[in-house]
């Protein structure tokens, strides 16, 4: 199933390269992205599926930039503190456990793009996830894990659970909560927090970075897709 599925995401990629660069080439010049994007989506006849993947993939140069310097390696963290952006996390986890596709986007971080957020429900994949998200933090060897929730999302209380039993048996510190303004509680995250997240508009907020769906690829020896 993998196999194929990679190569549907390979397929997807030769399609979308040439409108890429298109967009990218725009965007350097200083065009706004939303009208690049469907400009380029126009003359490409590209499918809503297609341009939601340039949405997420694509990233301003100047942007990007900015973003790199404050991503630190899961060899980097060790003795700081880790704030969690939860669902981000464990959701593109259980993509690449699933087999579906991560992006590698253009400013280094890794990002799914199958949009299942608030339709999301936990499920053995998820456990599995959270094992992944847990065992990724303690070989990271961190001193402090809180990891943040929406509330709003259905069965967060019993993911936060589920967390915090795999923390405890792994000796991580740390603490689980939700929060009806989880965004904001990131975007606003204390400095000494490393943020582990890919939303771009809580990257740009913060300090530090942490790509953990990236670090996990990397530990499994798994994949993402690149669009040159």
């Amino acid at each position: 199933m993998q196999t194929s599925l990679k190569e549907a995401a390979s397929s997807i990629n030769d399609k979308l390269s040439s409108p890429a660069r298109d967009i990218r080439y725009l965007l350097e010049r200083g065009f706004p992205k939303t009208s690049s994007i469907r400009f380029v989506g126009d003359h490409y006849r590209l499918e809503k599926s297609e341009r939601h993947i340039l949405t997420r993939v694509i990233v301003p140069a100047k942007t990007a930039v900015a973003r790199n310097k404050k991503r630190l390696t899961y060899t980097e963290v060790s003795g700081k503190k880790i704030l969690a952006d939860g669902y981000n996390v464990l959701i593109a986890i259980e993509n690449m456990l699933s087999g579906h596709t991560l992006w590698l986007c253009d400013d280094g971080f890794v990002r799914d793009t199958r949009g299942v957020f608030r339709s999301h429900r936990n499920t053995d994949i998820t456990t599995e996830a959270v094992r992944q998200m847990c065992s990724i933090l303690s070989k990271s060897s961190v001193s402090y894990v809180k990891v943040l929730l929406d509330s709003q999302m259905s069965q967060s209380g019993e993911l936060a659970a589920l967390i915090r039993q795999e923390m405890a048996l792994l000796s991580l510190q740390g603490e689980v909560s939700t929060s009806e303004h989880a965004d904001f509680d990131l975007k606003h995250a204390d400095p000494e927090y490393v943020v582990a997240t890919a939303d771009g508009v809580i990257i740009d907020a913060v300090e530090k970075v942490i790509d953990l769906p990236q670090a996990v690829i990397e530990e499994k020896g798994s994949w993402a897709e690149m669009i040159i």
